[in-house]
């Protein structure tokens, strides 16, 4: 009998690791499939760079906006309900994409996606949060840093493959029937005492510790350094390497690839040395790899890009899961998907530094806002100016990472006898 009942437990534990880890997979991919369709886009809707930009960055504005509303929802109204209502709108937004009949149509549909996947990430992270043991808990926020990273790296992959056959509504098309199963999956496995009853939602100033603070700006600087090779990546490889769009599909996914491989023993390495020291050995590679891209693919073309991201994507794995566990190491139940929402927030603010501010900053490394108009030695030039200022944003997040250790010992050290 109680090895039925265990059995059946286990069972259920997987569902629920499988049904959240598709919903960050959809909010994750929603970030990143459509920038390898910005091409498609400007020439489909005859709109400038900058007009078809904001169907990416209009995604990230919602989603940051509403990560802390979903959170305090979650907190209130149940984890749960509040997740089967975010992938409801995802789902609609995903619609309202896909027939899509211009370019500001379609970045109405993507400003409502944002808002659902506000609710997937936020809560996705705090229900796994809430059921895994204290003991494992750097494994499940490895797991989720692995589907993050797998979402936000595999879009320009799908988008590669789709967008020939499909045309840039495919990657519309694709979301709709994920999300319908994710939905299911929702509403079937979670199990409903996950859902608190209705409660007063924690007030903001209770969830921020000097630790969290920290863990916010980091995340936000590494965010953006992410974000930039996802934005820059695809202009580099097409107009320097001269790449065709399902090669540079390829070559994006390579990021995937390693998260796949990494992001489990991140989270594992977290449970054995914990956080702090795994937070550091994180953002060492990744200052590494973003000076590596400044230099490498410059010299020696597609191989030093290739081993430059090599670099940089388990070193993001180890900082996701390690930041992530410490974040929320200290927070109540009860104050846990406010906290999930304000991590979240700062990860999506980091994001739309990378595709609208790094943007600016490689647009003037190349000299010219029309990029297609652009030389191969120009946008080498981009690349170096804007990976060299990545790198520069990683040294001072290690510095931040520093000072909160410091303080932290200080703090300890007042609070013994």
């Amino acid at each position: 009998m109680q090895q039925t009942k265990a059995s059946e437990q286990q069972r259920m534990t997987k569902g629920v690791v499988f049904t959240l880890s598709l919903s960050m997979l959809l909010a994750s991919l929603g970030t990143s499939i459509v920038n390898i369709a910005l091409p498609a886009l400007a020439e489909a809707f005859s709109a400038p760079f900058a007009e078809v930009q904001a169907v990416v960055v209009i995604y990230l504005a919602a989603m940051t906006v509403s990560v802390v509303i979903a959170g305090r929802l979650g907190d209130r109204f149940g984890l749960k309900p509040m997740l089967q209502t975010g992938l409801g709108l995802f789902c609609l937004a995903s619609f309202a994409s896909a027939f899509a009949q211009d370019l500001w149509w379609l970045i109405a549909a993507r400003a409502l996606q944002g808002v659902g996947a506000a609710f997937l990430m936020t809560l996705s992270m705090a229900l796994m949060r809430q059921m895994a043991s204290q003991s494992r808990i750097g494994r499940a926020m490895g797991l989720l840093g692995t589907v993050s990273a797998v979402g936000t790296a595999l879009g320009p992959s799908l988008g590669g493959l789709l967008i020939p056959v499909a045309g840039w509504q495919g990657i519309f098309w694709l979301q709709i029937p994920v999300t319908a199963i994710s939905l299911l999956l929702a509403v079937v496995i979670l199990p409903d005492d996950v859902a608190r009853k209705q409660t007063a939602a924690a007030s903001m100033r209770s969830v921020f510790n000097t630790a969290l603070v920290a863990s916010l700006v980091i995340n936000l600087l590494v965010a953006a350094v992410m974000m930039t090779t996802l934005v820059v990546g695809p202009f580099y490889l097409g107009f320097r390497l001269e790449l065709q769009i399902n090669q540079i599909g390829f070559v994006m996914a390579i990021g995937p690839l390693l998260s796949i491989i990494s992001g489990v023993p991140s989270g594992r390495l977290v449970d054995v040395w914990g956080s702090r020291r795994v937070l550091s050995l994180g953002l060492i590679l990744l200052a590494a790899g973003a000076f590596l891209l400044a230099f490498l693919p410059n010299t020696i073309g597609l191989a030093g890009y290739i081993s430059s991201i090599i670099l940089l994507t388990p070193g993001y794995q180890l900082f996701q899961a390690a930041n992530n566990t410490a974040a929320l190491a200290d927070v109540p139940r009860e104050q846990r998907g406010t906290a999930s929402g304000v991590l979240t927030m700062s990860r999506n603010i980091g994001l739309i530094t990378g595709a609208s501010i790094m943007g600016v900053v490689f647009s003037a490394g190349v000299g010219t806002k029309n990029l297609a108009d652009a030389t191969s030695e120009a946008i080498g030039q981009g690349m170096q100016l804007v990976f060299l200022f990545s790198g520069t944003m990683m040294i001072a997040a290690i510095a931040v990472n520093i000072a909160a250790g410091r303080r932290r010992r200080e703090s300890l050290t007042r609070e013994q006898p």
